[in-house]
């Protein structure tokens, strides 16, 4: 498992510092937007590949489930909700698509496999957010809304591996909240 902790690791820091280098070929303002772009899709490849990486054919359908709730839900409130983004470009800023991704990602990451891949991808997916704030391609509470969907499908789908702990949102007409169940 160690062995597999250090693959892991290494990839993600050649992907990132891969990354870094070939932004160099790109102005600044670009290489923030661009960096955001690539890294909304890295995260959720990475999330899928854990599951190979593990051999965990129930966390893999876990992840199709998060991932098709969470798009279904973003594009769907996008659908609804016509709100311009700062650049004035469309009608679609709410919830961030990048950020409800991105969120997703690595939150199925921390729940299925631990903190040790989970804070790198919140890491990451808060840099996601971070791009689509500064790029003028959303507001805060676009980028807020999108990492909160990300986060609840993961949390909703996605159990531990471990299942020592699982904390579930619930939505009712009345109110929202957490479910917890401890197994001993």
């Amino acid at each position: 498992m160690v062995l597999l902790n250090q693959r892991v690791l290494i990839l993600f820091v050649i992907g990132f510092w891969a990354n870094l280098l070939f932004f160099n070929l790109v102005e600044a303002q670009d290489k923030v937007e661009l960096s955001g772009d690539l890294l909304r899709i890295a995260l959720p490849v990475m999330a899928l590949g854990m599951t190979y990486a593990h051999d965990d054919q129930d966390g893999r359908y876990r992840f199709y489930k998060t991932l098709l709730a969470t798009a279904a839900i973003t594009y769907g409130l996008k659908l609804t909700v016509a709100k311009k983004p700062p650049d004035g470009n469309g009608e679609s800023s709410f919830p961030s698509g990048h950020a409800s991704i991105a969120f997703a990602g690595a939150a199925f990451m921390e729940r299925r496999y631990g903190w040790q891949y989970g804070l790198p991808a919140y890491i990451a997916a808060g840099y996601v957010g971070y791009t689509r704030v500064v790029s003028d391609n959303h507001y805060v509470e676009d980028v807020l809304a999108g990492a909160a969907i990300g986060v609840c499908t993961a949390y909703y789908f996605t159990i531990s591996q471990d299942n020592v702990i699982q904390v579930v949102p619930t939505f009712s007409r009345h109110g929202c909240g957490l479910q917890m169940r401890l197994t001993w």
